[in-house]
């Protein structure tokens, strides 16, 4: 019979990935950044660790939505105060904070609770094509 192996943490190899978010749909984006967070990508994905690599997206601003959902998607964010829903459409946000699109869609994917919170601090966003990682150096992720 053949046993299930767990990886130890000191085995576990994490790569740094870019991605180029210009001209890509979003929920395709996201999906594939969240299994690579993950670890789903290794043959040595467990469930409950995190074996996941990091992910660079740059050019946030130039992601795209299908659709009407640029202008009828809409982010919610609530102060914790009476009265405090902030309601913002997917166009003034992209114009605002485009790296927050991104870190949405992808953080929804991710699991709900310890777990994913860590792999999510794996994410970095960037609005423009440059960003402070190349010392990694970070691997371009084709798609």
């Amino acid at each position: 019979m053949n046993k299930t192996t767990t990886p130890s943490i000191t085995s576990i190899d994490r790569n740094w990935f870019v991605v180029d978010a210009k001209q890509k749909t979003l929920g395709r984006l996201a999906t594939q950044i969240a299994n690579i967070l993950r670890g789903k990508n290794k043959p040595t994905f467990t469930p409950h660790m995190d074996t996941g690599d990091f992910v660079i997206v740059v050019n946030a601003e130039k992601v795209e939505v299908s659709g009407k959902k640029a202008s009828q998607k809409l982010y919610r964010r609530h102060s914790g105060r009476p009265g405090g829903m902030k309601v913002e459409k997917f166009e003034t946000l992209q114009d605002r904070i485009p790296e927050r699109i991104i870190e949405q869609a992808v953080k929804g994917m991710l699991p709900h609770n310890s777990l994913g919170r860590q792999q999510f601090t794996k994410l970095k966003v960037y609005k423009g094509a440059d960003h402070p990682h190349a010392a990694q150096n970070p691997v371009l992720l084709k798609s």
